[in-house]
């Protein structure tokens, strides 16, 4: 059974980090794309960053470029989200993803003074 689980979700003041992670079981993780995604109170869950397989590729939403830093471990199985200078509107329940399929249940991130 394939499972994801994120970790690492919390409440940090403007201009903080934290960093998401996400373990993965019950499939060749090594062999995916991972994503995470999120979504904020009232608006339409968005794609935040990817990365391939062999994480030589990783792509960013222009709202999070240069602040967030996705990764991974294939030895592990675990994908992370570095999140740095962060702001009000960084605000919402982040999710991981495998390609376009199985979601993880999601790890709230609060930014708030």
């Amino acid at each position: 059974q394939v499972q994801l689980v994120e970790s690492g979700g919390g409440l940090v003041q403007p201009g903080g980090s934290l960093r998401l992670s996400c373990a993965a079981s019950g499939l060749t993780f090594s062999s995916v794309t991972m994503n995470w995604y999120r979504q904020a109170p009232g608006k339409e869950r968005e794609l935040v960053a990817s990365i391939a397989s062999d994480a030589g590729t990783t792509n960013y939403a222009d709202s999070v470029k240069g602040r967030f830093t996705i990764s991974r471990d294939n030895v592990k199985k675990m994908v992370y989200l570095q999140m740095n200078s962060l702001k009000p509107e960084d605000t919402a329940v982040y999710y991981c993803r495998i390609g376009r399929g199985t979601w993880g249940q999601g790890t709230q991130v609060t930014v708030s003074s």
